[in-house]
């Protein structure tokens, strides 16, 4: 398991490799450090839901890399992720953080707020389905995340992939289940509704995508 000061999340990665290349990697600001801290303190243990320093990086990285300009986020919990996303976007990006806990996204809205990043982000507490289908289908989004509860999985992605350009990228949080999507003998709803969504993506003719062993997995879905 990788050390608690790397934060890299992975069951899946040696701890001497996690470490090293956690020590080759761009840090952690006093922005994303405080929120750590302040979701560790008003959380507890669900502080474990929280990504990793890798994958916040890599998902500012991605949104500043494409030049996108209108992102999506499903779960957003202390706004951890929502953090990197707005980050990725600029100053004339605009996100829509989708949640139904008004308690742990007050965290994340003053959060935002000392980053700098609150006006970039837009968040609609409820039922996370229901605000997509508000949406109109116009291939809006360049940019979504998803990261809530597993068994909505499949709903979300279908939802989100009408709204995405052409070109745009969704990401897939714990798609590999602490590995328990090798299992087949394990038939908890979460872990059969990820392990469905992952065999029905890699055949979806309408996306490219590739599983990394990042954090508990990550699905890197590209719209064709």
């Amino acid at each position: 398991m990788p050390t608690q000061g790397s934060r890299r999340r992975s069951p899946f990665t040696d701890e001497a490799i996690d470490r090293y290349a956690a020590s080759q990697s761009t840090p952690p600001d006093q922005h994303q450090l405080d929120l750590q801290a302040i979701t560790q303190e008003k959380t507890g243990s669900a502080a474990g839901m929280q990504i990793g320093d890798d994958q916040a990086r890599l998902i500012e990285m991605l949104v500043r890399a494409m030049g996108a300009s209108e992102a999506l986020e499903i779960g957003t919990f202390t706004g951890y992720s929502a953090l990197a996303i707005a980050r990725g976007l600029g100053a004339s990006g605009h996100l829509l953080c989708c949640d139904v806990s008004e308690e742990w996204t007050a965290i994340a809205r003053e959060a935002w707020e000392r980053a700098g990043v609150s006006e970039r982000i837009e968040l609609r507490l409820g039922d996370a389905l229901t605000t997509l289908r508000a949406l109109p289908v116009d291939e809006r989004f360049d940019f979504a995340f998803i990261d809530a509860d597993k068994t909505g999985y499949g709903a979300y992605y279908e939802e989100t992939l009408l709204r995405l350009r052409p070109g745009g990228l969704i990401l897939l949080d714990n798609m590999l289940q602490d590995g328990r999507v090798l299992d087949e003998s394990l038939t908890d709803e979460s872990v059969t509704a990820i392990r469905a969504l992952n065999e029905a993506i890699a055949v979806d003719d309408r996306v490219d995508v590739v599983l990394l062993a990042l954090g508990d997995g990550v699905s890197v879905v590209q719209k064709r």
